[in-house]
């Protein structure tokens, strides 16, 4: 299926592992032009000229903390100056914080929504001059957890619900501008985030496998298995691309049938 992303240019934040940098190559792959976001500039240019040999595609890394407006602002210009137009937004920037209630403090909180968030806040403002030209996609990553929270979720399911509600809000108010917004729901992906979680809980364990350790994970999944981050970067490609046109305001589960709302 062509998605029609010839030439088109994507910014991907949290673009140097997991998602973002799938997603990245996925564009790439169809064509796309593409700028990866992140905070480690040697991470970007490992990723970026991995990407690039991959693909054949042309690939950007910029650092930035999506945290700090200013430095967003920066990467939006310097991206928009290198290719000459933004068409696609992937707000992908983010890590996993579930803890109780009573664990979680003001601190944590504080920081989870400024990078999740505040993030993909200071990423949508910048862009959305460029976007407004000729129209365009942002897709926001998300969680099952931002729609049904589990117990000891906290804070990431408060940032996801967050960023689902802006999902929807973005989607009703630049619609008149042909800009289309979505988000993925994103669980149960294997992602440099989980191979540590292994690392960390079975370190005195050598015998216990990073593979025995998904593959465990995936018998708590309807489907069985838990998916490499390549399905989640071609579900965000496709909500990119024309062959979704009709799709906007909608939040998309990419978690194996795990997730208990729709």
């Amino acid at each position: 299926m062509d998605l029609g992303l010839q030439n088109m240019v994507a910014i991907v934040t949290g673009g140097s592992f997991g998602i973002g940098r799938a997603a990245a190559e996925r564009f790439a792959r169809e064509g796309a032009r593409v700028a990866i976001v992140a905070r480690n500039q040697a991470d970007l240019d490992s990723a970026a000229a991995e990407i690039a040999a991959a693909t054949g595609g042309e690939v950007l890394g910029v650092a930035a903390d999506v945290g700090n407006m200013a430095q967003v602002q920066a990467m939006a210009d310097r991206v928009g100056d290198h290719f000459g137009r933004i068409d696609i937004l992937v707000n992908n920037a983010g890590t996993g914080n579930a803890y109780s209630f009573e664990e979680m403090d003001d601190d944590l909180l504080s920081e989870d929504l400024q990078l999740k968030l505040y993030g993909a806040v200071h990423c949508t403002r910048a862009v959305l001059p460029a976007l407004k030209k000729r129209g365009g996609v942002i897709i926001n990553t998300t969680t099952p957890a931002g729609k049904a929270a589990p117990g000891a979720s906290v804070p990431t399911s408060l940032a996801r619900a967050a960023g689902i509600a802006l999902t929807k809000a973005l989607a009703n108010e630049y619609a008149g501008a042909g800009i289309r917004v979505n988000t993925v729901c994103v669980n149960n992906i294997r992602s440099r985030q989980n191979d540590r979680r292994w690392q960390a809980q079975h370190a005195d364990d050598p015998s216990y496998t990073l593979e025995q350790f998904y593959q465990d994970g995936g018998k708590r999944i309807p489907l069985g298995r838990i998916a490499p981050a390549e399905e989640a970067g071609d579900v965000i490609a496709f909500l990119a691309s024309a062959r979704a046109a009709f799709v906007t305001g909608s939040a998309i589960n990419v978690d194996g049938g795990s997730a208990p709302t729709v």
